[in-house]
């Protein structure tokens, strides 16, 4: 999600919530205690040279347990970092505490914001020799067991 889209969800919030990919929210009383601009320079493992831009905000929380981060007070934090570090409109890098520091793409669900685990991957896989990963045709019929079918009049339906 880039900047701009989470900027235009913020105006319609009431309150603001994150919850991890597996369910689990981010507790109530976070803070965000960054949000800044990232450029990052690279080199991929098949001698690529790449580069990523991207903003990273990071969510942290302590024993405040009487804080809440408002949508309208969250606007007032962006809004300050657009005009202080002159932020384009990249997509968003979420920072959050949890055996170490994850990072997470984001993501909403028409209710409330999801931190959607980031994952590694090969970039140059081509060069590196590691094959395409074809999927599995299988046959509808061939999933099909006589303990998993319905028959009419049996009761299973």
């Amino acid at each position: 999600m880039k900047l701009s889209e989470f900027k235009d969800i913020l105006y319609s919030l009431e309150s603001l919530s994150f919850y991890l990919e597996n369910g689990n929210q981010v507790d109530p009383h976070f803070h965000i205690t960054e949000i800044g601009e990232v450029k990052k320079r690279f080199i991929d493992c098949g001698g690529q040279t790449r580069k990523e831009n991207f903003i990273n905000m990071q969510l942290w929380h302590a024993n405040d347990f009487d804080h809440r981060l408002s949508p309208k007070k969250t606007m007032e934090v962006i809004e300050l970092s657009e005009t202080k570090l002159h932020l384009n409109d990249y997509e968003i890098e979420v920072e959050y505490q949890s055996d170490t520091i994850g990072k997470y793409s984001l993501f909403f669900n028409g209710n409330v914001f999801i931190l959607l685990n980031k994952l590694t991957d090969c970039l140059d896989k081509d060069k590196c020799g590691i094959p395409q990963q074809e999927k599995e045709n299988i046959s509808l019929s061939s999933l099909n067991s006589s303990s998993s079918t319905c028959e009419p009049g049996s009761g299973c339906c």
